[in-house]
């Protein structure tokens, strides 16, 4: 009965004894019909076996039963018990044949006890034939993954937790700002245009006219190489060239927004409000990054907003998501609510704070060094202090 039933399944497709054991759990009534009436045959038979011998020999019947009480204890209950508790698995395959054979030759027996049992739970509106389900939710999920520490590698257990997490996550929280968009205005300049494609790394590029709003598509560079590679680059062969804007829905949990872009075959995505207003972008390496995690651990090279400077500190651009943060710089600072650096700051302090402004969130010291149009720009950050033992329990977040 206290079989791991997961372990179980996967051990029956190839042990035997493991799969007579997955079979006589099936029936849990017919298991514990044939265990209890062994059980109690032999201790009824033990007690009349020492009520005779007692008074064959003139014993005290009285301490007679005590000491058969202390060995059926002993030796017949706490000890054997006990042990089948500390190594389930292996007296479990061990007894899986005997009570599949006792089951076999008593089957009448257990299947009358059975019936008078289970006519009986069922007048309490009890049917010992329903099955239980042995389901897991993903946080009973996440737990097991947990207490797999020492078995599975910490990467893959973090990759395993990531995916579980997406759920949680929405693709405004990883979007890359509207301000910070990296995109092409058919407006500019053909000089500019030229010199623009020829520096970028970006593989997936919007391309707007005037503002971000009014985007025409999303332009493949490798496309744009190639007519530069012909003579034939301009701004109305570029705009035929253009795959269809991909526009996604700003609460989009990531798990749905993963399956989407596969379904779709898209690789990025420009997230919109109710109202068509473009907020920002989100990529499928975005996603994946929730899951595989930071290809790098250094953290100028992980996040352009994070600057570490030599007194140990870090200058962090406002506009930087806390989920990247929290990523960067493994840290906890509450992401239930504002997503962006500046909205955790204003949002705790209640009010657009002033330059030399300092703050302690989640334990992490905060001072406003730019403050710009009603938004912080940058804050400096110093490493989480570690709060004392009285105040852990009311220490502010």
């Amino acid at each position: 009965m206290t079989l791991n039933l997961y372990r179980l399944r996967h051990l029956s497709k190839t042990k035997k004894s493991a799969k007579v054991a997955q079979n006589l759990l099936r029936r849990p009534d017919r298991l514990l019909g044939i265990i209890l009436m062994g059980n109690n045959f032999v201790n009824i038979l033990a007690s009349a076996l020492a009520t005779i011998l007692a008074s064959h020999y003139d014993l005290d019947v009285l301490a007679a039963s005590f000491v058969l009480t202390v060995v059926i204890l002993v030796f017949a209950e706490i000890s054997p018990k006990t042990l089948a508790a500390l190594y389930p698995e292996r007296l479990a395959f061990l007894f899986a044949y005997p009570l599949q054979f006792l089951l076999w030759v008593l089957y009448p027996v257990v299947w009358l006890l059975n019936g008078m049992s289970n006519s009986m739970l069922r007048l309490f509106g009890i049917s010992s034939l329903k099955k239980q389900a042995h389901h897991l939710n993903p946080e009973e999920l996440r737990t097991i993954v947990h207490e797999t520490s020492g078995h599975v590698p910490i990467h893959h257990r973090e990759m395993m937790l990531g995916i579980l997490d997406l759920e949680h996550v929405s693709v405004e929280e990883i979007m890359v700002p509207r301000s910070e968009i990296v995109a092409i205005d058919l407006d500019m300049t053909d000089g500019d245009l030229i010199k623009y494609l020829a520096s970028t790394q970006h593989t997936f590029v919007p391309v707007y006219r005037g503002d971000l709003d009014n985007t025409l598509g999303i332009l493949h560079t490798r496309q744009a190489l190639n007519l530069m590679a012909d003579n034939n680059l301009s701004k109305n062969t570029l705009e035929h060239v253009l795959a269809a804007p991909y526009f996604v829905p700003e609460g989009t949990p990531l798990t749905q927004q993963l399956l989407e872009f596969k379904q779709n075959q898209r690789r990025l995505g420009l997230v919109v409000n109710e109202y068509g207003d473009i907020l920002g972008l989100i990529a499928l390496e975005d996603i994946l990054e929730e899951v595989v995690g930071e290809f790098t651990t250094d953290v100028s090279t992980i996040s352009k907003d994070i600057h570490p400077q030599e007194d140990g500190t870090f200058l962090v651009d406002g506009s930087v998501t806390i989920r990247e943060l929290n990523r960067a710089m493994g840290w906890t600072l509450p992401t239930t609510g504002p997503k962006t650096l500046s909205g955790l700051i204003i949002d705790y302090l209640e009010m657009i704070p002033e330059l030399g402004t300092c703050c302690l969130i989640d334990h992490v010291p905060i001072e406003v060094v730019q403050v710009s149009e009603n938004r912080i720009k940058t804050a400096r950050l110093s490493k989480p202090l570690k709060p004392h033992v009285k105040d852990e329990e009311h220490a502010s977040t």
